[in-house]
C-alpha cells in the first residue's frame, strides 16, 4: 500500500475530485497555500494498493495541466528605486506535486 499526497492548483482541484470519485479512489481534500504565488491549492491524501498507484498517477496527471499565467511583481518599499512600477512577470502554474510514500500499517475504525 502506498500514501499519495497530491498538492494541485485550486482550478485543477473540482475536476480531480470527480475524477477520483468516478474511479472510485477514495481521497480526503485539504486546503492548502502555495509558498511561491500565495495561492490557493489542494492537497488530496490518497491511501492506495500498490497495483493502483499508476493508474492514479495517470489521472492526476491528465486532469491537473500546467498553464502559464501573469502575476504582478511586489513593490519594494527602498526609496532609492524612484518610479519603480509593478509589473507583470509571466510563470507557469498549475500542474501537480506528488509525492509516494510506503505505508507500513493501514487500520479503518
Amino acid at each position: 500500500m502506498k500514501l499519495i499526497l497530491a498538492i494541485v492548483q485550486d482550478k485543477d482541484s473540482n475536476r480531480l475530485a470527480n475524477e477520483f470519485i468516478d474511479a472510485n479512489i477514495r481521497a480526503t481534500k485539504l486546503s492548502s497555500t502555495g509558498g511561491f504565488l500565495k495561492a490557493g491549492n489542494s492537497t488530496f491524501i490518497i491511501g492506495i494498493e500498490d497495483e493502483r498507484v499508476e493508474d492514479t498517477l495517470a489521472l492526476i496527471k491528465e486532469t491537473c495541466q500546467a498553464r502559464t499565467q501573469y502575476v504582478t511583481t511586489p513593490v519594494t518599499l527602498d526609496i532609492s528605486l524612484d518610479g519603480q512600477v509593478p509589473y507583470p512577470v509571466e510563470v507557469e502554474v498549475g500542474g501537480a506535486t506528488v509525492f509516494i510514500l510506503p505505508v507500513e500499517g493501514f487500520q479503518q475504525y
